[in-house]
């Protein structure tokens, strides 16, 4: 059973940081592009950063300069760390391997 499980979410005063997780489980997670989605409310789901099994990595123009992707093959995980965060950036974060999406995780950003 494929699970992508994401984590690391919570309420940050703009300018803060995040590091969030997307844990996977029942596939071979080496061998698959991971994707970090967002969704705002009352807004359509956009993509933040992507990154492939050859460590290819590709950033919205929202978030470049501010936002990392990376993995770590033998814990099965890929992270997003998030800097210098924006009111703007406050959505649920979703991790995605085709076609298995996580169930996603709230970020805040508020003064």
């Amino acid at each position: 059973q494929v699970q992508l499980v994401e984590s690391g979410g919570g309420s940050v005063q703009p300018g803060g940081s995040l590091r969030l997780s997307c844990a996977g489980s029942g596939f071979t997670l080496d061998n698959y592009a991971i994707g970090w989605f967002r969704q705002a409310p009352g807004k359509q789901r956009e993509l933040v950063a992507t990154i492939t099994s050859g460590l290819t990595t590709n950033y919205a123009d929202s978030v470049k300069g501010r936002f990392t992707i990376s993995r770590n093959n033998a814990k099965r995980t890929v992270y997003l760390q998030m800097n210098n965060l924006k009111p703007e950036d406050t959505a649920v974060y979703y991790c995605r391997s085709v076609p298995y999406w996580g169930q996603g995780t709230q970020v805040t950003v508020s003064s």
